[in-house]
């Protein structure tokens, strides 16, 4: 579970070494700034030794402030935190390109999708077909700016109020709309997915704007790489159960995945 360690800067426990307490707060600081970094270069940029920085981020992953993967360590978004768009792009991209790829393959007979914000979405937007008319609602700005060139698409975009870091839109009368359409499928994002806590996001009004896009979807299929499993933001707005098939990459490990499949989630590793 993620936690809110603003108010907790500066200060140390009983007992705790203060040179250690503030070496750990860094290392989270340097993790949000770059939104990924090698064992290597923080270890250089602390100028502490890497088993020191392997340390701490075990320290950091206990709490769920930070997920490590393949030496690298991302920060875990919650309530006072979140990654912008840009750090986004950086984060496993050949991975979230098959991801995309899979999503796309999967319309079936859609015509009317919703398409989530973030960049995953992004390139799930550009993988679309050209030789079929569809019609895509978005709360994505930088979808709704893809897909709006294209000739066999219409796009509609939701109404409200646009979030600086991610470029999505929620609130004003961003729910109400989406929940005036029928749609055929639902293509939806989250910062964590859990076997306990389901499907998670950090802002109650990104959560409210996704779980109303399930609610209106015949079809919903979660897309989202391997770094969101396991991992619990603040807010629930999804089961497991709500989703045909949950897209992921090969990086997933085989037992994580065999645990999602236990629970009754439908996991397709690409």
């Amino acid at each position: 579970m993620a936690f809110d360690v603003s108010a907790g800067a500066g200060s140390t426990q009983p007992g705790r070494d203060p040179r250690q307490a503030s070496r750990t707060e860094e290392l989270l600081a340097l993790v949000r700034r770059r939104g990924r970094i090698e064992v290597s270069e923080a270890a250089r940029l602390l100028s502490v030794s890497q088993e020191t920085v392997r340390r701490e981020l075990r320290k950091l992953d206990a709490q769920g402030l930070v997920r490590r993967s393949y030496g690298l360590a991302f920060p875990v978004e919650s309530s006072s935190f979140e990654t912008a768009l840009s750090e986004r792009r950086d984060n496993f991209p050949e991975e979230k390109s098959r991801i995309a790829t899979e999503a796309a393959r999967r319309l079936g007979e859609s015509q009317t999708l919703f398409v989530d914000e973030g960049f995953q979405f992004l390139l799930a937007a550009r993988a679309l077909p050209r030789d079929r008319e569809l019609t895509v609602v978005t709360a994505s700005l930088p979808v709704a700016m893809e897909l709006s060139a294209r000739p066999n698409v219409q796009v509609i975009m939701i109404g409200g109020r646009v979030r600086g870091k991610t470029l999505g839109v929620v609130d004003g009368p961003s729910v109400d709309m989406i929940r005036t359409f029928r749609l055929d499928l639902g293509l939806i994002g989250a910062n964590g997915v859990t076997i306990e806590d389901g499907l998670t996001t950090p802002d109650p009004a990104v959560a409210r704007v996704k779980a109303a896009a399930i609610e209106v979807s015949r079809r919903r299929i979660f897309v989202g790489a391997h770094h969101k499993f396991g991992v619990t933001s603040f807010v629930r707005f999804a089961g497991l159960e709500d989703f045909e098939a949950m897209i992921t990459g090969t990086e997933l490990t085989a037992a994580r995945a065999r645990a999602f499949h236990a629970a009754g989630a439908n996991i397709v590793q690409v």
